[in-house]
C-alpha cells in the first residue's frame, strides 16, 4: 500500500524490500527504543511526502537479530535506504525531518 508504513521481518524482507521497485526506507527499531517512538511520526510524514517514490518499512530488530547484524545494525534507530535493492544511504539514531528529507532527496528524484 502506497503511503502506508509496513512491517517486515526476516521471511518477507527479500521479496518486499530487496525486490521491490520503489525505493524502500527501512526502520530497523524496538519496541522499547525511546528515539524509535520519536521518530515515528516523522515516518509517517515522509510516507505522505514520498507517496508513490518511497516506501518505509519497521523491521524489529529484537524479533529479527540476524537481519539487523547482516545490515550491521547496532545502534536503534538506523535508517538504511534501499534502492534498486542495495543499500545507498544508513542514518544512525533520530534526525529530524528536514535531515530526512535532504538525505532522501540524493536518491529519490521528484
Amino acid at each position: 500500500m502506497d503511503g502506508m508504513i509496513f512491517k517486515v521481518d526476516e521471511s518477507d524482507f527479500t521479496q518486499r524490500v530487496l525486490g521491490s521497485q520503489d525505493a524502500v526506507l527501512v526502520d530497523f527499531w524496538a519496541e522499547w527504543c525511546a528515539p524509535c517512538r520519536m521518530i515515528a511520526p516523522v515516518l509517517e510524514e515522509l510516507t505522505k511526502d514520498y507517496q508513490g517514490l518511497l516506501r518505509v518499512a519497521k523491521l524489529d530488530v529484537d524479533a529479527n537479530q540476524n537481519l539487523a547484524l547482516q545490515y550491521g545494525v547496532f545502534s536503534i534507530p538506523t535508517l538504511i535506504l534501499f534502492k534498486n535493492g542495495q543499500p545507498v544511504d544508513r542514518i544512525v539514531g533520530y534526525v529530524p525531518k528536514k535531515e530526512l528529507k535532504k538525505r532522501i532527496d540524493r536518491y529519490i528524484i521528484q
